[in-house]
């Protein structure tokens, strides 16, 4: 095959070392590996803030929607009521005698039957005087006994629910139904004591 001549032109006469030619890109003059450095830094505290708040949500340390405890309702106020019709024991453990009769005669001075107010003596000494009851339903006629002695306390307990009530007319209609209150009598009743605050 012949080989065919062309006549010269201008691309004929290009130097050799010219550089680069076509389509290569130049790097953006703007970026700088500094930013580029910043911008990693940045992105790595934020995945690391992000992934330890993750796990403190997963592990429950840290509750997304906090919820309000509820709230227990007030107990109502329970208003003493003077229930002569009751069963009243009274028991004394302050070591002076005397102490459970003066307290009959009080009660039965405020209107109780002189038959259901039943003194005695406790087998031990207690140090404050308190109004026992066995059921919610008598605590406020357990607090109108403590106001009628004054500077008692009251306190729920069956503990004085074996006590013998022997011969009581109060108690023989139906004595799951009867008010029964036990009132101990404690050494701040003694003569001399310091009065319990």
């Amino acid at each position: 095959m012949p080989n065919p001549t062309y006549p010269r032109d201008r691309f004929d006469d290009l130097a050799d070392e010219t550089g680069r030619v076509g389509a290569h890109r130049s790097e953006n003059p703007r970026l700088r590996g500094g930013v580029i450095l910043l911008w990693a830094v940045v992105a790595t505290i934020v995945l690391v803030a992000a992934g330890i708040f993750g796990s403190l949500v997963v592990s429950g340390r840290i509750s997304l929607f906090p919820t309000t405890a509820p709230t227990a309702a007030p107990l109502p106020e329970v208003a003493a009521v003077v229930d002569t019709s009751s069963t009243v024991i009274v028991l004394n453990a302050s070591g002076q005698q005397g102490l459970a009769t003066q307290t009959k005669d009080v009660l039965v001075t405020a209107g109780w039957n002189a038959e259901s107010v039943l003194p005695g003596d406790a087998g031990g000494s207690f140090e404050t005087t308190t109004v026992y009851y066995s059921r919610t339903d008598d605590e406020a006629a357990a607090m109108g006994v403590a106001d009628v002695i004054g500077g008692a306390q009251v306190a729920q307990s069956s503990q004085y629910d074996a006590y013998p009530v022997e011969d009581n007319p109060a108690t023989e209609a139906d004595e799951t139904q009867a008010v029964r209150l036990v009132v101990v009598i404690g050494a701040d009743r003694v003569a001399g004591a310091t009065p319990a605050p």
